[in-house]
């Protein structure tokens, strides 16, 4: 009988520790006793039973995106401010910050996002700014 445990432990990759009523596994290299036929179970030595365990594979972090806002000459620091607290949950004084910078020294940061979150987001900004009529300019780059 399987419990919730053991299906969840399936699911994830994880062995479960054998519990009564589940089957054992022999290992290739292990000789079958009796012929095959099975053993009296005393699990000893050379009894034809093992426990097979599974490695997982290593999981990398995937890379990471700067999305950067450019400075203009024609989009207003109202707009910028609106466009960092819509897409990037920044708060007030925060998207004033970033668009200080962005008005000082050229480019902000506005996060650091896997590929396709970044990608979504500057799709995002620059079509909410031509729809407002705006030039603004977002790109990622790699970190």
């Amino acid at each position: 009988m399987s419990t919730e445990r053991d299906r969840l432990d399936v699911f994830w990759g994880r062995n479960a520790p054998l519990r009564a009523g589940r089957e054992r596994v022999r290992s290739a290299k292990e000789p079958q006793k009796n012929g095959g036929q099975g053993g009296d179970g005393d699990g000893g030595p050379g009894s034809g039973t093992a426990l097979i365990t599974r490695t997982r594979p290593q999981t990398r972090r995937p890379h990471m995106y700067r999305v950067l806002l450019l400075n203009d000459d024609y989009t207003t620091q109202e707009f910028v401010v609106v466009v960092l607290r819509r897409y990037f949950n920044k708060s007030l004084e925060e998207a004033t910050r970033i668009m200080l910078l962005v008005h000082n020294h050229g480019v902000g940061e506005c996060g650091v996002f896997t590929y396709e979150v970044a990608e979504t987001k500057v799709t995002q900004v620059m079509e909410f700014a031509r729809r407002h009529q705006h030039p603004l300019q977002c790109i990622m780059e790699k970190k």
